[in-house]
């Protein structure tokens, strides 16, 4: 297995695909997952010529399940670090959801300012900021992460099965196909994590400001986002990190869940190819 040993001593697995002299594609999965999460953009855009490098969080998937560092100022070092050792320049950065969290942290604190970053793309993402505060009144409650915190200690095993089999691919929704093959993927990644990684992280993903991250960033951005999104509402997240971005462009998909990433692969690898190649 392919590893990184971050500067705080923390263990990274990565994936790196296809040719070194192509340009970089990279991708950060969401919370609780891995980069298996990647595995459709990954083979499609590998095929299409390009090097594609995807990590495991600290305390998801392959990577060492340390005690500390479940917040978004160690997610962005610990890409940083893999961007470092693979020495990866011109890169186009792509993250889902929590992933797009650390995108918009590494981007504004890492990779643009060591020239290392050609664009960037948040898909579902969770930036600016997803909790309800008095300066974010449209934010959600914080009982609704509360909530999620009570279900992951209490049964994380069937937490991980109900999230996926309802809101996050939308399969709650009248008429949905529902994939048992997706859910399930989609509980073997979580579990193969920490539970005390995930239950930290849910503070990272809702409780992290990033509006100066937004701001900060100048490359040309795309910010793509399900319009039944009922993991991170749109009008949350996507419709208001347009307005902080300098170079953003936002595209929108009606009836579109949370993890369209998986169950429409093809719009959204041929949406994302079109922005890389611009």
């Amino acid at each position: 297995m392919a590893t990184v040993t971050t500067r705080d001593g923390t263990e990274i697995f990565y994936k790196d695909w296809g040719s070194k002299d192509a340009q970089p594609i990279v991708f950060h999965h969401g919370w609780p997952l891995s980069s298996d999460d990647w595995d459709a953009q990954m083979l499609f855009f590998v095929q299409n010529g390009y090097r594609v490098v995807a990590h495991d969080r600290r305390g998801h998937g392959r990577s060492a399940q340390v005690s500390d560092g479940h917040d978004m100022d160690h997610y962005a070092a610990d890409a940083a670090d893999v961007m470092e050792h693979l020495d990866l320049r011109n890169a186009v950065h792509i993250g889902h959801s929590t992933g797009g969290g650390e995108v918009a942290r590494y981007v504004a604190r890492f990779g643009e300012p060591r020239g290392r970053v050609a664009k960037a793309v948040l898909v579902s993402a969770v930036p600016p900021l997803m909790i309800q505060t008095d300066a974010n009144p449209e934010g959600l409650p914080r009982a609704v992460f509360d909530g999620f915190r009570h279900a992951l200690a209490s049964n994380r095993a069937q937490f991980f099965l109900d999230v996926p089999a309802g809101p996050f691919y939308g399969f709650n929704r009248d008429g949905a196909e529902v994939l048992p093959g997706v859910i399930q993927n989609w509980w073997r990644q979580g579990m193969m994590g920490s539970a005390k990684a995930h239950h930290e992280g849910i503070k990272a993903f809702s409780e992290t400001d990033q509006t100066e991250d937004l701001r900060a960033i100048t490359v040309p951005t795309l910010v793509l986002h399900g319009e039944d999104d009922q993991i991170v509402p749109i009008a949350d997240a996507a419709l208001k990190s347009i307005t902080l971005l300098k170079n953003g462009t936002l595209k929108t998909y009606p009836g579109y869940p949370h993890g369209m990433l998986t169950v429409h692969a093809d719009v959204l690898n041929a949406d994302l190819l079109a922005f890389v190649r611009e």
